[in-house]
């Protein structure tokens, strides 16, 4: 039945409103409770209006002004990243690639369930001409990447810290939980890699009952989500890959956490203490956003925040108050970013929730 029928039954097309759909989603529930469990446990014990008072005291307008440029290069360096992953399958040109990062992280921000990465896949595709199933098995590559980055970053603030610290504590805990989602896809997908062709016959096994038209549809997805892994084969793509990861990670993901200590006039001490409790932060905050969460990463990172400042000695309200204000800077920076590109190519949030389906 098409459209006009549906209308003129007084039916609505399920994919005009995906968002509907998404409120009986257990995982949006799910999301919106460990948000709301860990802006509690952020806030317990500490007065809110001390938290208000460390905000008003902190210098917001220049730690935008002074975050903002890091967190678009950070897209930016990304998206070249990127362009290292989709090469095997075609060439792309960086401004699309930047376009459709950067939409992913504004979809991220405004809708649940993380589905920016599905939206600048399927944006990408549609610029490019490409496969959106191969340009989807790129963005989980560079998923796990950051996973790995995560805990090679925590791993090496355990090596300074110590484990036996308050802060080496923290970020082993973390880090044990965050290794499983980490490591399990990392080996699924060299193993795709390896052996794609073993896979392949895995799944014919798997899907032995399902009608002929599904396995085959089914392989010829998966066949094309292979391909997007061409960078696991190594060469000079793999040498940027790593590369732009410790740009991202070293550099640009963790001056805003930098620019934040100065706007709230807080003293870790050394440059060098300065810049590795920065990076303990960044750990910590990327172990705690694997978590399931509101849009935006919103809960989870102020905790995280708030968790590993007081245990260098930061008073609990200006350490949250800090996670409240460098987020919001990422937040907003970000999201007027991707409406920007939005706008500039001709389409409509609703139009990217209802491939999101």
């Amino acid at each position: 039945m098409d459209d006009e029928s549906s209308e003129s039954n007084g039916a609505q097309p399920p994919a005009r409103f995906p968002w509907i759909r998404r409120l009986f989603d257990w995982r949006v529930w799910l999301g919106l409770t460990i948000t709301v469990v860990s802006i509690g446990w952020a806030i317990r014990g500490i007065p809110i209006r001390d938290v208000v008072k460390a905000m008003e005291g902190a210098n917001f307008w220049a730690l935008l002004l002074y975050s903002a440029p890091f967190y678009t290069a950070s897209v930016y360096v990304r998206s070249l990243r990127w362009r290292h992953l989709t090469n095997p399958i075609s060439p792309i040109a960086r401004p699309l690639l930047f376009r459709a990062e950067s939409l992913g992280f504004m979809v991220n921000n405004l809708l649940p369930l993380r589905v920016g990465e599905v939206v600048r896949s399927w944006t990408l595709a549609q610029d490019s001409g490409t496969s959106p199933s191969a340009i989807f098995g790129t963005v989980v590559l560079e998923r796990v990447l950051d996973v790995v980055s995560v805990l090679a970053l925590a791993g090496g603030a355990l090596a300074y810290v110590g484990r036996s610290s308050d802060v080496g504590g923290l970020l082993a805990e973390g880090s044990f939980l965050l290794l499983p989602v980490g490591a399990a896809p990392l080996v699924v997908l060299i193993l795709m890699r390896a052996a794609p062709e073993g896979v392949i016959r895995i799944s014919h096994r798997l899907m032995v009952l399902l009608p002929l038209a599904i396995r085959e549809k089914t392989e010829a997805l998966l066949r094309s989500f292979i391909q997007g892994l061409g960078a696991l084969s190594g060469g000079r793509h793999l040498f940027w890959i790593v590369f732009h990861s410790l740009v991202i990670w070293l550099l640009l993901s963790a001056a805003p956490i930098w620019i934040g200590f100065w706007a709230f006039d807080v003293e870790i001490g050394s440059p060098v203490e300065t810049l590795v409790a920065s990076w303990i932060v960044l750990g910590a905050v990327g172990v705690a956003v694997a978590l399931p969460s509101a849009p935006g990463f919103i809960g989870p990172y102020q905790l995280a925040f708030k968790a590993v400042l007081v245990r260098f000695g930061v008073e609990p309200a200006t350490a949250l108050a800090m996670g409240v204000l460098v987020w919001f800077a990422f937040w907003l920076t970000l999201t007027l970013q991707g409406l920007f590109f939005l706008r500039r190519s001709n389409r409509s949030l609703a139009e990217l929730a209802r491939h999101t389906e």
